[in-house]
C-alpha cells in the first residue's frame, strides 16, 4: 500500500475491516481527486471495489467547519427522498485512525464540472439541461420535510440569519491574512441588517450550505446523479442558498471566474434572471428581495476563501491551483458592498 497526504491506507484498512467486515477483498491503493479546495477526497480501491473516502483538509482548521459527521447525517437521511445523494458506508469519529474524522460513501457514476470546457463540450441544448436540473434538484431539496427523513433537530431555524452573520464574521477573525476593512464594513452592515430580514417561514428547509454545479455530479444522461459537500448543510433559510448559486454563477462570469469556477461562461448558461425564474416555477417560492442574501452570499464565499488561502500560506493545502485564491478577496467584497443597502 502506498500512503496519500492524509490518508493512511493500513490504518484505513484495519479500520474498515473492522467495521464492515469482508468488503476489501485485495491490497488496496488510492489517489486523491483534483480539485477539491476544501475537505480531501480520495478514491480508494482493491481492484475489484471502489471507495470515497472524504476528509478535512490537512492544518489549520475552524472549530465550527469540515464537519464530517454532518455531512454524512445529510446524505444519509436524504437517502430514501428523490434529492440525489451517494449511497453511506461508514463514518469514523475518532481522528486517531487518520488524523481526522471522516466518512465513506459510493463512487457516483458521474462528474463534477469545474471549467467551462467541460460543460461546453456537451453543446449548448446540453448545457440548458443540466442547469435546468440544477435548479431543478435544489428546488426539491427545499420541499423535503426534515421531519420527515428524520432532520428535525438537524438545526435551529429560528435565528438562523443572525447566526450566520456572526459565524462567518469568526471565520474571518480566525483566518484573516490580513487587515480587511472593507469585509468588516460588509459583516457590519450584514449584522444590523439581519434581524430585520428574518425568518420567512416559507423559506425555511433544508440547507446544503454551498450548492453549485460543481458540488454536483453530472451523468452522461445530463441529470445530477448525487450531490456532495454537504459539511454546512443545516436548517434555515433555504434562500442563502439560492443566493450562493447565483453569487457563484455571477464570479464565473467575471474576471474572477478562474479562482472558483467558471462553467457559467459557457453558452447557454442561462442568467441570475433566468435562473431566479426557473426556481420560482420549480419550487412554486417567491423568495422577494434578495439583497441581503447575495451580500451574505459573497461575503460568505470570501470567508471561504480567505480560510484556503491562509492555509495555502502555511504549507498546509493539498493538491494545485492555491497559488492565486486569495486573490478575489477584495473583488467579491466590493459586490457583497454593491448588493446590500446602506439602510433597511
Amino acid at each position: 500500500m502506498s500512503d496519500l497526504p492524509g490518508l493512511d491506507l493500513d490504518a484505513f484498512r484495519r479500520w474498515y475491516d473492522d467495521v464492515r467486515p469482508g468488503e476489501i477483498a485485495g491490497d488496496l491503493s488510492g489517489e486523491l481527486i483534483a480539485g477539491g479546495k476544501s475537505n480531501l477526497t480520495y478514491v480508494v480501491t482493491d481492484g475489484a471495489s471502489e471507495w470515497i473516502v472524504r476528509r478535512p483538509p490537512l492544518g489549520h482548521v475552524q472549530a465550527t467547519a469540515h464537519d464530517m459527521g454532518r455531512e454524512f447525517t445529510a446524505m444519509s437521511a436524504l437517502a430514501a427522498t428523490d434529492v440525489p445523494v451517494p449511497t453511506m458506508y461508514a463514518h469514523c469519529a475518532d481522528a486517531d485512525v487518520l488524523g481526522a474524522p471522516f466518512y465513506v460513501m459510493s463512487r457516483v457514476d458521474g462528474v463534477a464540472m469545474r471549467r467551462r470546457p467541460e460543460l461546453e463540450a456537451r453543446g449548448r441544448e446540453r448545457t440548458v439541461a443540466i442547469t435546468g436540473e440544477l435548479v431543478d434538484v435544489l428546488a426539491r431539496l427545499h420541499a423535503v420535510d426534515p421531519d420527515a427523513v428524520g432532520l428535525g433537530e438537524f438545526g435551529r431555524p429560528v435565528g438562523f440569519l443572525e447566526r450566520q452573520v456572526r459565524r462567518w464574521g469568526q471565520q474571518l477573525e480566525g483566518s484573516k491574512t490580513q487587515e480587511r476593512p472593507a469585509a468588516f464594513e460588509l459583516h457590519r452592515r450584514l449584522t444590523e441588517q439581519a434581524p430585520a430580514v428574518g425568518a420567512d417561514p416559507s423559506a425555511l428547509g433544508i440547507v446544503h450550505g454551498d450548492y453549485r454545479l460543481d458540488n454536483c455530479l453530472v451523468g452522461e444522461d445530463d441529470k445530477i446523479h448525487a450531490v456532495v459537500d454537504w459539511e454546512m448543510a443545516t436548517l434555515g433559510d433555504t434562500r442563502t442558498d439560492l443566493a450562493l448559486m447565483l453569487v457563484y454563477e455571477t464570479l464565473g462570469r467575471s474576471d474572477a471566474g478562474e479562482l472558483v469556477s467558471d462553467v457559467a461562461k459557457a453558452d447557454g448558461y442561462p442568467d441570475n434572471a433566468g435562473q431566479l425564474a426557473s426556481y420560482v416555477s420549480a419550487s412554486g417560492r417567491e423568495p422577494g428581495d434578495m439583497g441581503f442574501h447575495m451580500a451574505l452570499a459573497y461575503f460568505k464565499l470570501a470567508v471561504i476563501l480567505e480560510g484556503i488561502h491562509y492555509r495555502y500560506l502555511q504549507g498546509q493545502t493539498v493538491g494545485e491551483g492555491f497559488d492565486r485564491i486569495g486573490e478575489g478577496f477584495d473583488l467579491i467584497i466590493a459586490a457583497g458592498l454593491a448588493e446590500i443597502a446602506t439602510d433597511r
